[in-house]
């Protein structure tokens, strides 16, 4: 059996999601391939190429994959499905908008968010805001699968010398054009790969409070800032930030919640961080539940002596 990841990458390198596939991929079956469908991706191509435990690196450019279109990405994966018993994608934005489409045209059952790969046809994944962890078996020729990052440790992103194979990029399906991008520009690490993440809540109270008690912690803490998902409907963040089950799933060395309370869809987002740190003054919240430390204490006052400390 050969597993086959979908890469997300820029064209010039490979994202991080991908290295957690790979592994993902790995636990499959015995043989790892990645698809790089880009325009001018020949830097991305060499970079999976170094990836450990990738045997084969299959390359598709041409203009029709130059901005990452579902409809034309799901049709390269379409021309060499066959050839696999796997296919892979990455939770994320990117992958769990061209799996369905791939599921739909084999006409097979995708399995969602798996966290762990008990065998090749049998996977666990998170249900009831990840209260449950269910149990899946698939009798699918295909396996169309996207992986939880969180889930699996990142394959090694240098190491490897995985062959090349260049194939033809398929035509514009023309069902859907590029309009623009808008990219947010940070210095701070990405929020779903950053190893900490300050997060704050509504009990900030508004924009202007999250920016003046948040921004510092984290910039003490060289962490990516998150929020929940009651902050982000008050306006106080903007939705990129949201962590929860409809926003982003994080699993950080270190999480700092301030001031949120731990509503069962925001757990669901960060409950897997190795270290949970709670800041809220109602000793009865949800948080505490899930938090390694808690401090009972008023978050205006606690965490500008935190930042003061640090």
């Amino acid at each position: 059996m050969t597993a086959l990841v979908i890469a997300e990458h820029d064209n010039a390198s490979i994202k991080t999601a991908t290295l957690n596939t790979v592994t993902a991929a790995a636990a499959c079956a015995g043989e790892v391939h990645v698809l790089v469908a880009g325009e001018c991706a020949a830097a991305a191509a060499q970079a999976a190429a170094q990836i450990v435990g990738v045997a084969k690196v299959v390359h598709a450019d041409g203009v029709s994959l130059k901005d990452g279109l579902a409809e034309n990405v799901a049709a390269q994966v379409l021309a060499i499905a066959g050839n696999y018993s796997h296919l892979l994608f990455a939770a994320t934005t990117g992958g769990k908008n061209v799996a369905p489409r791939v599921a739909a045209k084999l006409d097979m059952a995708q399995i969602s968010e798996v966290t762990r790969v008990v065998s090749s046809d049998t996977f666990e994944r998170p249900i009831y805001a990840g209260n449950a962890i269910a149990t899946v078996q698939s009798d699918e020729a295909v396996k169309v699968i996207t992986v939880r990052a969180t889930g699996f440790d990142e394959a090694m992103p240098t190491g490897g010398s995985a062959a090349i194979e260049t194939v033809a990029a398929v035509a514009d399906c023309g069902k859907s054009r590029f309009v623009s991008r808008e990219v947010m520009k940070s210095d701070r690490p990405e929020l779903t790969a950053a190893k900490i993440v300050v997060s704050g809540g509504r009990a900030l109270g508004s924009e202007e409070r999250f920016k003046e008690i948040i921004t510092p912690l984290a910039d003490k803490l060289g962490a990516a800032i998150g929020a929940s998902r009651a902050a982000v409907d008050a306006g106080y963040a903007p939705n990129d930030l949201q962590v929860g089950q409809t926003g982003k799933i994080v699993a950080p060395q270190l999480y700092v919640a301030c001031g949120i309370s731990g509503a069962i869809q925001h757990l669901a987002g960060m409950k897997d961080s190795k270290v949970i740190v709670a800041i809220n003054k109602d000793a009865e919240a949800p948080i505490f539940s899930v938090a390694d430390y808690g401090l009972e204490a008023d978050l205006f006052a606690a965490v500008p002596e935190l930042v003061k400390a640090l």
